[in-house]
């Protein structure tokens, strides 16, 4: 029986070389961050930027601007996804690229981080400093955001990210490798470049937007619902009450909103972008965040991220005892 099982496992050797290598990932991305002016994301987003000042003209028509996004997208995610999954094709040890992309991936996963080091300038009223450190993570202006301002700020970015970091790569990871994550990750992140609330890219991130809404709209869901188990039935109930924006669902705002559910605070409300103001659903789910509230948030995201860590190895396990009960 030993030798049969042991071949079982070795027959099913990607499966748990994918686990580990998912597992590691996640692992890194929580203690041991790349510096954020060294991710590659990062520099990705700065040619996202660049090339929509170069394209993105607000006084052309509007199916000109559509079609300058589209086209924009295709030049920026194309090129660099196609180069990055030939290396990995040839790679002589193809796992441990599949580890870097992932760790990359990743990397937004530590704001929680950051969270912090803003709930602790808060704590000693220093909004000088929790507004230098939000900036860098920002599309939105923040040198006018309120105590009550930067903490929805932070905790609308803390409980949003992992529906591009955790939930896409666990998921997108077991569909189709470390490319489908790899151009998931490279979409989404120009949608956080090219934010459609953002009166400037209104138009012009729409294929992009589009895109998104299709590809997240499943690791949005599951990554609700772990939150929202964490509230009880109200909380739940929110899963099926779409919030809209100007007629259009936003899936970032859905997740807010039971975030908000879950912390009894309220979240949402006016943005600026480039000195206009756009109004947005105001959440209201309870009062206005405390100091304390940022760090319930903090709370909330771990225990949703320990939730899926704890799938990543779980069902491995359950599988390897199938297989043991099969040949049993």
């Amino acid at each position: 029986m030993v030798p049969e099982f042991t071949q079982q496992l070795l027959n099913d050797a990607p499966l748990y070389q994918g686990t580990l290598i998912l597992f590691i990932s996640l692992l890194l991305s929580k203690i041991a961050p790349l510096p954020r002016a060294v991710q590659p994301l990062v520099a990705f987003n700065y040619l996202a930027k660049e090339m929509a000042s170069k394209v993105n003209h607000s006084n052309r028509s509007h199916s000109q601007q559509v079609i300058a996004g589209a086209l924009s997208a295709i030049l920026l995610v194309v090129p660099f996804w196609a180069i990055i999954t030939f290396l990995l094709q040839l790679a002589a040890f193809p796992w441990f690229f599949e580890f870097l992309v992932l760790y990359i991936c990743l990397n937004d996963e530590n704001f929680n981080i950051v969270a912090e080091e803003v709930n602790r300038a808060l704590n000693h009223e220093d909004k000088t400093r929790a507004r230098k450190m939000l900036a860098p993570w920002l599309t939105r202006d923040t040198q006018e955001l309120s105590d009550v301002g930067l903490s929805k700020a932070t905790i609308e970015k803390l409980v949003t990210t992992p529906v591009y970091g955790t939930v896409a790569s666990v998921l997108f990871f077991i569909l189709g490798g470390a490319p489908l994550v790899l151009a998931a990750r490279m979409l989404k992140q120009l949608e956080l470049c090219w934010l459609p609330i953002n009166p400037q890219f209104r138009y012009f991130s729409r294929p992009v937007f589009l895109l998104n809404t299709l590809l997240f709209a499943l690791p949005t869901w599951l990554w609700n619902l772990s939150l929202a188990i964490q509230g009880g039935p109200k909380s739940l109930a929110r899963l099926f009450k779409p919030v809209s924006l100007n007629g259009r669902i936003y899936h970032e705002l859905q997740t807010c909103s039971i975030a908000a559910s879950v912390l009894n605070i309220e979240l949402g409300g006016p943005m600026k972008f480039n000195g206009v103001r756009v109004n947005t659903a105001k959440l209201s789910h309870g009062p206005l965040p405390e100091k304390g509230s940022i760090r319930e948030a903090i709370k909330l995201a771990r225990v949703s991220h320990a939730i899926w860590v704890g799938f990543v190895v779980v069902i491995p396990m359950i599988w390897a005892g199938l297989r043991y009960l099969q040949v049993s």
